[in-house]
């Protein structure tokens, strides 16, 4: 295979491999040979959460998707250490981001997953398949005065915060070698866990998990991500309701990013959070429960004469799931048309009916696709 060494992004590439290659060969070596002391996992853990949520929470909830307003010290801080991520500006970030929600598997979304997981992972980040576009989906944040104070010394934050300081903490703490220690642990081994995470999103929440609110693209919900990536793992949801400040929408899903975001508002720092009305989040669990029906009805005429009978009780059952998906479907459309808030307790009671539902099409589809 030839690597198209015309198409390389050099500086990009070099870092990202340097960087992941200090973190797997020179960092265990030095840890295995110096230890490492309770200062040194308190400084990688601040630096982990503190660039780590400015992704999650800055660049991606309140940049890219507007899902609630920030007051000052949020977004500066969410910029520096934002910056500090080694993930470019907060500018450039948000507008490749939006043009993947625009154009999701398609030739224009920078991460596509239908050109392979290598490149919706990494690869988009080492290649350049095809010239840059120019950055015009972010008006509104080049407005932002912070937002642009970022953009034009993102690099020098980044290396002063991201590696100068956390060595002269180290060195304040332990002389030469804490600070050579927290150089390599806070500073580069950090850095690969963070931008990994964020990787994770782009490629596998595109090629793993569950589709509960939508087919329509790759995106999925995924626990086991979600827990990688402060909460960004409900992937699924968020291509479906993107504006809404939570990925997990459920109570008992993990998001860190969403409850960070909660107390943040109880502070009086944050405020006008958007939330997607229950209505319409079980509208759309109820849309795909009908898709997935319609798709998977067999079709008797391609099925053997033996068969038959045995698919047309399946597709019978299938079908009695399906008129009622529809009709608590037409229930939902008809209370939003007529803006009727349904009560909590009537929610409940038809998830419990949809989660009933989603049991049946499940052990109907397997019947219709058993020989």
């Amino acid at each position: 295979m030839r690597i198209p060494f015309d198409r390389v992004k050099w500086v990009t590439s070099s870092f990202l491999i340097l960087t992941a290659l200090i973190a797997v060969t020179v960092v265990p070596v030095h840890i295995y040979r110096h230890g490492i002391d309770a200062f040194q996992w308190a400084l990688f853990l601040f630096y982990f959460f503190a660039t780590g949520l400015s992704i999650t929470l800055g660049y991606h909830r309140l940049f890219s998707h507007i899902s609630f307003k920030a007051r000052w010290p949020v977004k500066l801080f969410t910029l520096l250490f934002g910056a500090a991520a080694f993930e470019n500006a907060a500018l450039d970030w948000v507008s490749e981001h939006r043009k993947h929600h625009k154009h999701v598997d398609h030739d224009d979304d920078p991460y596509n997953i239908k050109l392979g997981f290598f490149h919706a992972h990494i690869g988009w980040l080492l290649f350049r398949i095809r010239p840059k576009p120019p950055i015009d989906n972010v008006a509104d944040l080049e407005k932002d005065a912070l937002v642009m104070f970022q953009y034009r010394y993102c690099q020098r934050i980044a290396v002063f915060l991201g590696f100068i300081v956390p060595a002269l903490l180290g060195y304040w703490h332990a002389g030469s070698m804490g600070a050579w220690t927290a150089f390599l642990f806070a500073g580069v081994t950090r850095i690969v866990f963070v931008q990994h995470m964020t990787f994770f999103i782009n490629s596998l929440c595109h090629y793993i998990g569950r589709q509960p609110y939508s087919s329509d693209n790759t995106s999925r919900d995924s626990p086991c991500v979600a827990f990688l990536t402060f909460g960004e793992g409900y992937h699924n949801f968020h291509h479906s309701f993107q504006h809404d400040y939570r990925n997990g929408v459920k109570p008992w899903q993990f998001d860190p990013t969403k409850w960070s975001i909660w107390l943040l508002e109880r502070l009086g720092l944050v405020s006008d959070l958007r939330r997607v009305p229950e209505e319409r989040i079980l509208l759309a669990e109820l849309t795909e429960v009908q898709r997935r029906i319609e798709r998977g009805l067999p079709n008797n005429a391609d099925l053997p004469e033996a068969t038959v009978r045995l698919a047309q009780s399946t597709q019978d059952a299938l079908q009695a799931v399906l008129a009622r998906v529809c009709q608590k479907k037409d229930e939902v459309q008809a209370a939003i048309k007529n803006k009727v808030a349904l009560s909590r307790a009537a929610i409940r009671a038809c998830r419990r009916e949809l989660r009933e539902l989603k049991g049946q099409v499940n052990e109907g589809l397997r019947g219709a696709c058993a020989p």
